[in-house]
């Protein structure tokens, strides 16, 4: 008999083995399809679910004074009695499953309707693209795989001479992601490591740990810092290569000495070094690792990704540059190297729009990233150029005078940079809301500084520049009707900042300028005197069967102690031009 679309047997019927079978076979079926029918309506509910905690696209402009209460909300709403219509038991029937189903959807769309938020998904706007970390990758898609082949095997033939005559040969190191290795760097000598701390709320917790040797380096680094004794952090070089510490200070030395590219060596080094030492659940791609700040190990990595950062921009590869300003972000949310005030700069000049709107909406900060000076601007330019694909600007002129509002003080300091040289800018500039160049509060005033300083170049555009014209004279017209609007932006820009502090003091406006600070080379001469030990070793180091060799680089204006210290590392080429 069949009873509920299932066949019974009596186990006192006559029933051959093969009909036997047959019912069995269709039993089967029949629970497979329920089973298929309850997994697609699960699937159904859980996708309404995500759809519905989709926030509708609104103006933030008009929530920052309810900003706090909203956030504070989301933390402490419960759920309403019935929100379990989700769970569908596996041993339910196909008509009640659907029935659940529907009384879902419409308790769903009730728990919508009366503000509570369903689940977020984990956002995925700080997964970094792993190919895309290295500027060799970026540099092939710009000019060409044929044109960057050519510069390195040139390179690489100026080079493979210091084979000769006793020189140190060249090691072929393992492929990194943040650097690409020379053949004359030394073997890594295994100084770091990193550990797994802890795993929660899915992100996992690292730390690096220094070896003894790295211990009795980091000692004499210390030493030579407190007698202020830079060759002495060069010697200690030479017998641990990969110090980091020591690495960072003598980029820095050559960085104020206007030698960006030996600047850029001693990085790319640390950045071997410090990926070498990662732990193996640790990737960049996911954007679910994390590194303390307040750990003193941990400093170096942050210190280097940022000076990498600035290297990128110097090379034009500014996606790259954005790749590792996400990777930056994602390692420690309190930001401590600012990287949240140049993200949306590297986001522009590498084009990406529709992924720099997509942060300011996805990513959480305990201040809406609105209300920032830098992201109030980008995320106006940002909308202009992807309306300006449609010929359509209401939105963008509309989030440009809201900046203007916002922060007038940007303006001036804008004309004054860039610079603007449009006879409107005086009329402009003389209305009462844009003369001044600070706004009395610290923090805003430094934020300010740093989003001008970093991000001006973006507005010698001619079109960002009619852009920004166009929405000055607006608001200066919509003033003279009605000028009440100033204090309203005033009071929500206190709202926003609070504090009396300059609560990002840490951060300085030069290390977010592209014209790096170089000093003459007499200043530097002052600083730090030469130990002549040191030049008697260098020469005694590179006295060669042939006698000793000149170097091939230009010498006339050139530092002593830099050309000193170049010629430490092992990888600089020193042939006479004749001998290549």
């Amino acid at each position: 008999m069949l009873t509920a679309g299932l066949f019974v047997v009596h186990p006192g019927s006559n029933m051959s083995a093969r009909l036997y079978k047959k019912v069995v076979k269709e039993k089967e079926q029949i629970k497979n399809v329920q089973a298929n029918v309850i997994a697609e309506e699960l699937q159904d509910n859980i996708e309404e679910a995500e759809s519905d905690s989709v926030a509708p696209s609104i103006n933030l402009f008009d929530l920052l004074n309810d900003y706090d209460d909203n956030h504070e909300s989301e933390q402490y709403d419960e759920p309403n009695e019935g929100d379990d219509g989700l769970m569908i038991k596996a041993d339910c029937h196909v008509a009640e499953g659907s029935t659940a189903k529907k009384k879902s959807k419409k308790k769903k769309k009730k728990n919508t309707k009366s503000g509570l938020k369903s689940h977020h998904p984990k956002s995925t706007v700080l997964n970094v693209n792993s190919k895309l970390l290295n500027a060799e990758n970026e540099l092939r898609r710009i000019f060409g795989s044929k044109v960057v082949r050519q510069f390195e095997n040139a390179n690489q033939s100026g080079t493979s001479n210091r084979g000769c005559g006793g020189k140190r040969r060249g090691y072929a190191h393992r492929k990194s992601l943040l650097a690409s290795p020379s053949e004359h760097w030394p073997r890594w000598d295994g100084s770091l490591s990193m550990e797994l701390l802890e795993s929660r709320s899915g992100y996992h917790y690292f730390r690096y740990v220094r070896s003894a040797s790295y211990i009795q380096a980091q000692s004499a680094f210390e030493f030579s810092k407190i007698i202020d004794d830079l060759n002495g952090v060069a010697s200690n070089l030479m017998h641990h290569p990969y110090h980091i510490e020591s690495l960072l200070t003598l980029a820095d030395y050559f960085r104020f000495s206007g030698e960006y590219q030996m600047a850029s060596d001693f990085i790319a080094k640390c950045l071997y070094a410090l990926e070498y030492a990662w732990h193996p659940m640790f990737s960049p791609s996911d954007g679910n690792c994390r590194l303390d700040y307040s750990h003193e190990t941990n400093k170096p990595l942050f210190v280097s990704l940022f000076n990498n950062m600035r290297n990128l921009d110097r090379r034009g590869c500014h996606r790259s540059a954005l790749e590792v300003c996400k990777f930056l972000l994602s390692l420690d949310p309190t930001d401590p190297m600012g990287a949240l005030f140049c993200i949306d700069y590297f986001s522009l000049r590498a084009e990406e729009y529709a992924w720099l709107e997509q942060f300011s909406e996805e990513y959480h900060s305990d201040k809406s990233l609105w209300t920032f000076p830098n992201f109030a601007y980008s995320l106006a330019i940002c909308r202009f150029y992807l309306e300006n694909e449609a010929s359509l600007k209401e939105r963008a002129v509309s989030l440009m005078k809201h900046a203007l509002m916002v922060h007038p003080s940007v303006l001036k300091r804008l004309v004054e940079k860039v610079p603007l040289n449009d006879q409107a800018w005086t009329t402009i500039t003389k209305t009462s809301i844009f003369t001044s160049e600070d706004t009395g509060i610290p923090s805003v005033d430094h934020l300010i500084r740093i989003y001008v300083e970093r991000s001006y170049i973006i507005w010698r555009l001619p079109d960002a520049h009619k852009f920004l014209k166009d929405a000055a004279l607006q608001v200066v017209e919509a003033l003279n009707h009605d000028s009440a609007e100033v204090d309203t932006w005033a009071c929500v820009r206190k709202e926003a900042f609070t504090s009396e502090k300059n609560e990002y003091g840490h951060l300085l406006v030069s290390d977010f300028s592209d014209s790096g600070n170089i000093f003459p080379p007499e200043d530097l001469e002052n600083l730090l005197m030469v130990d002549p030990w040191m030049e008697d070793m260098e020469e005694n180091e590179y006295q060669g069967s042939h006698g000793r060799v000149r170097g091939s680089r230009e010498l006339a204006n050139r530092s002593p102690l830099a050309m000193l210290l170049e010629s430490i590392l092992p990888w600089v080429h020193d042939q006479p031009q004749e001998d290549r």
